[in-house]
């Protein structure tokens, strides 16, 4: 395998994908840059529904809180930190498996590509790519506002072994 620029004859994936003109090879490297910004899209698709299922545990924990705080403590002196624990349903547990697959699917496919060593396919995914990060995954940030005041430690660093201490 050597780097290279073929674009008339070449075969991706399976002799069926052979590229027999230059709109083939065209549409080819389009579909590439739509492959590799779908790739980044499931990325982001899994991470959203973590972060749902995520949401609606802390309100089942929210709607759940004021009756454990009720129960007390049963005497003990130690202070105790009470955890509530959720696991995803087996139907969450389903479409988080699946939407990894698909994602691992979509990244071999995309890595078989680039194993070709064919210049135009590589430029193409890392466009694919750079698009997809810049359309599907939008940085944001919340920061909650008591969290900004002065007198309050910002988190992590409430300990003096935080980090070489």
């Amino acid at each position: 395998m050597l780097w290279n620029w073929t674009t008339i004859d070449a075969c991706f994936l399976s002799p069926s994908w052979r590229i027999t003109s230059q709109g083939v090879m065209a549409a080819t490297c389009i579909g590439v840059i739509l492959l590799a910004m779908l790739l980044e899209f499931c990325r982001r698709l899994g991470k959203e529904y973590d972060a749902f299922l995520t949401r609606q545990f802390q309100r089942q924990a929210a709607a759940q809180g004021p009756a454990l705080a009720a129960k007390g403590c049963g005497g003990s002196t130690e202070p105790v930190q009470p955890t509530i624990t959720f696991r995803a349903t087996v139907l969450q547990q389903f479409i988080r498996a699946l939407i990894h697959a698909v994602t691992y699917g979509g990244a071999y496919i995309v890595m078989l590509l680039v194993m070709y060593f064919n210049g135009f396919i590589f430029i193409c995914v890392v466009i694919g790519s750079g698009l997809g990060k810049f359309l599907c995954d939008w940085l944001v940030v919340r920061i909650e506002i008591d969290s900004l005041r002065p007198d309050r430690a910002p988190a992590g660093i409430d300990d003096s072994t935080v980090c070489c201490g």
